[in-house]
């Protein structure tokens, strides 16, 4: 994939793959090589999760044995140059009527350098967006 690179800045388009990519891999239980794709220095804001490259690989690996399965249906994905936004619903449980999710990675030199998410549980009557 080609994109202008400005500085430590990449395209929209690329940041976009990159983190789609990540998400792909961590719910396919690869987190050796989602790990490749986060800066040395990463920093991990969620409070469910351990700051760092070994925080998500303990988290990628819990969600993979607990959660074998999950359905992510992404709604919308919003990136720029430096950031990208990710909103989807996750169902861990067959049945169940899951989470609202929105997740903010901001890029640096091609790596996520930093992520933030904010969960919502759905219920039954929650509305599709």
């Amino acid at each position: 994939m080609t994109g202008e690179s400005t500085g430590d800045r990449t395209s929209a388009r690329d940041n976009r793959a990159l983190v789609l990519r990540l998400i792909d891999l961590e719910l396919a239980g690869e987190s050796d090589a989602a790990l490749a794709l986060l800066a040395d220095d990463y920093v991990e804001h969620s409070p469910y999760i351990q700051d760092g490259k070994a925080g998500f690989a303990a988290f990628a690996r819990e969600i993979a044995a607990r959660d074998p399965a999950p359905v992510v249906d992404i709604k919308r994905v919003v990136a720029d140059e430096e950031h990208v936004v990710v909103h989807y619903h996750s169902t861990l449980q067959p049945g169940q009527p899951g989470s609202a999710v929105a997740e903010i990675f901001r890029l640096h030199n091609g790596l996520v350098a930093e992520h933030w998410d904010v969960v919502q549980p759905r219920t039954a009557s929650s509305r599709d967006g």
